[in-house]
């Protein structure tokens, strides 16, 4: 019997004909929002949980810290729900109380840190780091720089995208967050044809957007939109 953890992936793509309306070319969307927890992130946590059984990293019992947003953590605490795991969601406070408590409710336990540049010991990557460290039996997924991550959209994202659109895709266009849909995505789509383009929605207030324009990582400023881009 098949559990839920069986329909993450695969989800549609469907034409977006108002937005589209007197374009000359036609804006499609991939359904992720079907995922069982809502969000792309179904497919990362699926994907560590699964390589670090299969690598011995991951004990029956054990506990999942990750720093979150929300979407990876919701993800994870599905997962982790039906693999018998515990799981620490680190978050920082700019992130909404609805977040918080959804992934309450799935069983997670929620630590909250101050909304901090990268470089301070109480950055949320950081806690969520020392708190595996310290706590035993615990497993850091660490989305941010776990190549399972990219290696998922590649694997999995991108296959589908090609096969959903029969290769006649010219551009795909994403936010990013950890940047592993774009990544993965990306790759495989420039593999199968390197005259795609692949295109990185920033918010403004972002400095991910200066980064990749000018090579310089702009002062990061203040938006509305959680979780993709980097900001304050």
């Amino acid at each position: 019997m098949r559990n839920i953890l069986s329909a993450i992936g695969e989800t549609p793509l469907v034409s977006l004909q108002s937005i589209g309306k007197g374009l000359q070319h036609e804006i499609l969307g991939k359904c992720e929002h079907l995922n069982p927890g809502g969000s792309v992130k179904d497919r990362i946590a699926l994907a560590i949980v699964d390589e670090a059984e299969r690598r011995g990293d991951l004990k029956p019992g054990g506990t999942l810290v990750e720093a979150t947003a929300g979407n990876t953590g919701v993800g994870l605490a599905i997962v982790a729900a039906l693999r018998g795991y515990r799981l620490i969601c680190v978050m920082p406070e700019k992130m909404s109380e609805d977040k918080r408590q959804a992934l309450r409710a799935l069983g997670a336990e929620v630590v909250i840190t101050d909304n901090v540049s990268p470089d301070h010991p109480d950055y949320f990557q950081r806690v969520a780091c020392q708190i595996a460290k310290e706590r035993a039996n615990c497993f850091w997924t660490n989305q941010f720089a776990n190549q399972v991550n990219p290696k998922i959209h590649e694997q999995t994202t991108a296959v589908e995208i090609w096969r959903q659109t029969q290769g006649q895709i010219s551009a795909f266009v994403t936010g990013v967050g950890t940047g592993g849909t774009i990544t993965g995505v990306g790759r495989y789509l420039k593999k199968m044809n390197p005259e795609i383009q692949i295109v990185l929605a920033d918010p403004v207030g972002s400095s991910l957007a200066g980064l990749i324009n000018s090579g310089q990582m702009g002062e990061g400023g203040s938006y509305l939109v959680e979780g993709i881009g980097s900001s304050v």
